[in-house]
């Protein structure tokens, strides 16, 4: 018997960068760089669990920035939206 292993359909490619962070309720955010999918999270662990899940394991591009991120699934794919802190 054989067993095939399938990735993620939005894993397109390796090199997409993933961004996790809080927005500025305190969620966790996890987003595509170009909105292709991302979600709110209760804990960092769950929204690095998610990314690394839909990057097809790829630790190294996931992002964590040091500002605000809001998710945003209601646009076209584009930049995510990052926020200075208040």
């Amino acid at each position: 018997m054989s067993v095939k292993l399938v990735e993620p359909p939005s894993c397109s490619s390796p090199s997409t960068i993933v961004f996790v962070g809080r927005n500025r309720r305190g969620q966790w955010v996890a987003q595509e760089q170009n909105g292709l999918y991302g979600g709110l999270f209760v804990s960092r662990a769950q929204a690095i669990k998610y990314a690394l899940f839909e990057n097809g394991q790829h630790p190294e591009t996931i992002v964590e920035p040091s500002r605000e991120i809001e998710l945003d699934m209601g646009k076209r794919p584009s930049t995510i939206v990052v926020h200075r802190a208040a």
